[in-house]
């Protein structure tokens, strides 16, 4: 694993769109914090789905991923049982795949986790351990309609 930081859905999203009140702080992340930024593809595929719902084409999602300020450095196959445990333990809350790989991803690399959702609060490690997160004062839970 690399230095870095892991990037969640929420500022990846509010980064792209110039309506969105985080706007600010995602610019501010993405040019004060180290690049690139890490994540995995079910983070790609919802900051896709949210871009495009909010009237902007995907493609500038990938191009973050062209320009290389977000590289995808999780591979679901090898870590899915990890996974899905994550998911069955949060189950209440509930879990999406994202946030099951991104809690794997940082459990494995040990980074910091830049993000607007505050489920992040909840989830710890397999060893009990919050995870270290990069987040603005006042933030709205992310969750995916």
């Amino acid at each position: 694993m690399r230095a870095g930081v892991l990037l969640d859905t929420g500022p990846l999203v509010a980064y792209l769109s110039q309506r969105d009140r985080y706007r600010d702080w995602a610019v501010e992340q993405f040019s004060t914090l180290d690049l690139p930024f890490l994540t995995c593809e079910p983070v790609i595929t919802e900051a896709c789905f949210l871009v495009a719902r909010n009237g902007m084409s995907p493609r500038h999602v990938l191009q973050t991923i062209e320009r290389g300020a977000v590289q995808i450095d999780f591979q679901l196959a090898p870590e899915a049982s990890e996974v899905e445990q994550a998911m069955r333990r949060y189950e209440n809350v509930p879990m999406s795949l994202a946030d099951a790989c991104l809690v794997r991803l940082a459990e494995m690399s040990g980074l910091p986790l830049c993000t607007l959702d505050s489920d992040f609060e909840i989830y710890r490690t397999r060893r009990g351990r919050p995870l270290d997160l990069i987040s603005p004062p006042h933030r709205r839970a992310f969750h995916e309609p």
